[in-house]
């Protein structure tokens, strides 16, 4: 979680909006369950931006706000999802824990906010964990409890100046995640007196039988072990000015591992802001070695999950047995509370499975790869879909769409890595270009001119990022939906993620290559079924 350090006009209004809110609402427990959003949205929504920009295949919540994702869980063929919640406006505010499920990670099907804010502060970011064996001794009977890990923050010794509002609690479920009930022993870590001090990721493992902890505490992350859940001991520490990007705080924290060559490989998933390579918001990432008390990386520098501007505090899900799932805010703190949603601001990317790939190549090593979950073929409408096979770029290939590009997913290959362009567009001149510069041996994307961009000046950008393979042939998957595109390159070496806001949907897809040789050897676009 995060607090925000600098704002504009437009972010200090809505800022103080959620001050007084608070303020009005002084026992948040209470009055969070009581509040009306009736009231305060009524006058503000605006039904043209929610037609426009809701996403038809991201989760975003009904109304009010969303950020990092939290508590991601498999619980008995159901999918978890809690998220940074603030009920009450769509900006940043108290946080809660919202809660949506879904048995396939597309559909998904919102449900009562999981946790409130209590005495000891806020809910902030977090994991939860199914403790099968009952280390904890919160079990009854057969069933084995859900335990929630979360970060408090008392937003009242925030203000006071005080180094000890961040500390860490649990709940626990005994209905798989349904409802909570708060440890009465909390905060089962008290901070050492460090002001960021939050966002712990926890699972088990089994060479030690303990939890493993990861924890974020200002530009470093600590590990933590348990036997219970309740009893935390600090095993070791990694990162400081040597290791990765540290332009703001590390938040976030996730350590997951993978089998490759033979070996488990570990790596470590850090988000940090500001300092991500298309400014604000980022997600880097550690690969090394882990032995139950320390973490060891084989290089210090950092690699990016995402090279796009709006794919943040992603974390995986819980309990999905080989399968490694990472989902993030699809947003960005530059801008984030002042995008050009009113009823509701911020979702989820699509969930990715993620890989770890040996390149055998000295200067990128191991390299996670993200790829959308394969659920998404579902949602693919072949009525209406285009299909072609080698396509000479020697002039432009157009594809008009009279009512609007619905999502989408766009699919293509290259025998021969050259430069080219997929630019969408509509009658306003607004236009969104994806591309791949063989010379500079980068991919783009560029939303300069994609429509709304006046809410901030870093959202006008081009965003590059680099190829990691010199192979010949090239594929890309490109996932559009009404106000965001995704970018998995070379199977998934190379991921951009972006916002866009057109002022009316884009109904041209045009490729085109200044190099007469480019050729598609295939393509295909595929309309998705909305789902929300």
């Amino acid at each position: 979680m995060l607090t925000i350090r600098k704002f504009n006009h437009m972010q200090l209004r809505h800022f103080f909006i959620a001050i007084i809110v608070l303020f009005t609402h002084s026992n948040i427990s209470a009055q969070s369950k009581k509040f009306s959003l009736k009231g305060l949205f009524q006058k503000s929504v605006s039904k043209k931006t929610d037609k426009l920009y809701r996403p038809s295949i991201h989760f975003t919540p009904k109304a009010g706000w969303m950020n990092d994702p939290n508590g991601m869980i498999y619980v008995k063929g159901v999918y978890h999802l809690y998220y940074q919640h603030n009920p009450n406006a769509s900006v940043w505010g108290p946080m809660h824990w919202g809660h949506a499920t879904s048995k396939d990670l597309i559909h998904w099907k919102h449900k009562k906010i999981a946790l409130y804010p209590n005495d000891l502060g806020t809910i902030f970011s977090g994991s939860a964990v199914i403790d099968s064996n009952n280390t904890s001794g919160f079990g009854r009977g057969r069933k084995a409890p859900l335990v929630a890990i979360y970060t408090q923050h008392s937003m009242e010794g925030e203000k006071a100046g005080r180094d000890d509002y961040q500390n860490q609690s649990i709940s626990i479920s005994l209905n798989a995640g349904k409802t909570f009930k708060t440890y009465k022993g909390n905060p089962v870590i008290r901070t050492p007196h460090l002001r960021d001090f939050r966002d712990p990721k926890v699972f088990w493992y089994e060479p030690t039988n303990r939890w493993i902890m990861s924890l974020a505490v200002g530009d470093h992350i600590e590990f933590y072990s348990s036997p219970n859940l309740r009893d935390w001991k600090k095993e070791s520490d990694i990162g400081g000015p040597s290791m990765g990007v540290h332009d703001g705080n590390w938040e976030c924290p996730d350590l997951v591992s993978f089998d490759v060559d033979g070996k488990k490989r570990w790596v470590l998933i850090v988000n940090v802001n500001p300092g991500a390579p298309a400014k604000g918001s980022g997600t880097q990432y550690f690969v090394g070695d882990f032995d139950g008390h320390y973490f060891t990386p084989y290089d210090r520098a950092a690699k990016w999950m995402d090279y796009g501007a709006d794919n943040y505090a992603g974390v995986t899900w819980n309990n999905t047995g080989d399968k490694i799932i990472l989902a993030g805010w699809m947003s960005n703190w530059l801008y984030a509370q002042v995008v050009p949603t009113q009823k509701w601001r911020s979702g989820l990317t699509i969930p990715r499975n993620l890989s770890l790939v040996n390149t055998g190549d000295s200067a990128h090593g191991f390299l996670l790869a993200s790829n959308p979950i394969e659920r998404v073929e579902r949602l693919e409408k072949w009525v209406g879909s285009e299909h072609d096979k080698n396509i000479a770029l020697s002039k432009p290939f157009v594809i008009n769409k009279k009512h609007g590009i619905k999502p989408s997913r766009v699919q293509l290959n290259l025998d021969t890595a050259r430069s080219f362009e997929i630019v969408l567009s509509n009658s306003q001149q607004e236009e969104l270009i994806i591309g791949y510069d063989h010379v500079k041996h980068q991919y783009f994307m560029d939303r300069s001119k994609s429509g709304i961009t006046n809410f901030h000046p870093d959202f006008a950008a081009k965003h590059v990022a680099p190829r990691f393979t010199n192979a010949p042939k090239m594929n890309l998957d490109i996932i559009i939906d009404k106000a965001s595109i995704e970018l998995f390159a070379d199977n998934g070496l190379t991921v951009m993620t972006d916002l866009y806001f057109s002022k009316k949907p884009y109904t041209k897809i045009a490729i085109r290559s200044t190099d007469k040789k480019t050729k598609l050897t295939s393509f295909q676009l595929n309309p998705l079924k909305a789902v929300f």
